[in-house]
């Protein structure tokens, strides 16, 4: 029975997916919550429903989600939706298409090539040392389109006073926590007003 509902699941996400696969073009950011153990401080941090995103490229007809994890690199479509809470996710796309050139996507995605491998950057640093989800995204369209989909900001702008909040800041950065260093969220990329839905 359990195999059974295994499979009609596996069915239904190959299905579900490639679909999906239709309304996606390279360059689009895809969001999700993820199930990772600071998710839900991110969260509660930008006041969003989202921790986690990346940017899909096709390679060979297939789509696949560049992304900031451990370490940089890249998922097919189906696994990286599948990783998320509850199979959701949500998919922006700049407004403004003309900046979307073959040419300049090659450039994005050789950019994006050029950091897999690096560790992910659970101390959301500003350099290119690490990496981390949004960082990539955001820098990825500034380096390559001089877009920038939102205004970094300083760690202590965010909702940082939450107890689950603290409880991460605390245990990852001890009392040498950097409330000026500057950094961009998921949140801040999902709202940005040079994107629009992808239905």
């Amino acid at each position: 029975m359990k195999s059974g509902i295994v499979l009609i699941f596996s069915l239904f996400l190959i299905v579900f997916c490639s679909c999906s696969q239709q309304k996606l073009q390279d360059g689009d950011i895809i969001f999700q919550s993820s199930t990772s153990q600071q998710s839900k401080a991110i969260e509660i941090a930008t006041n969003s429903p989202y921790s986690h995103c990346g940017i899909v490229f096709y390679e060979n007809g297939e789509a696949y989600v560049y992304e900031a994890v451990q370490p940089v690199g890249k998922r097919s479509l189906e696994d990286w939706i599948a990783s998320g809470v509850d199979g959701k996710y949500k998919i922006k796309r700049l407004k403004d298409k003309s900046k979307l050139t073959p040419e300049k996507l090659k450039e994005m995605r050789n950019y994006s090539l050029t950091h897999f491998g690096k560790n992910y950057d659970g101390y959301f640093n500003w350099s290119d040392k690490e990496m981390y989800c949004s960082e990539l995204v955001w820098k990825i369209y500034k380096v390559n389109l001089d877009v920038s989909l939102a205004k970094p900001l300083p760690l202590k702008e965010f909702n940082i006073d939450a107890v689950e909040v603290r409880k991460v800041m605390q245990k990852r950065y001890g009392n040498q926590i950097p409330y000026d260093e500057l950094m961009i969220s998921p949140a801040q990329i999902f709202q940005s007003p040079l994107l629009e839905d992808v239905e």
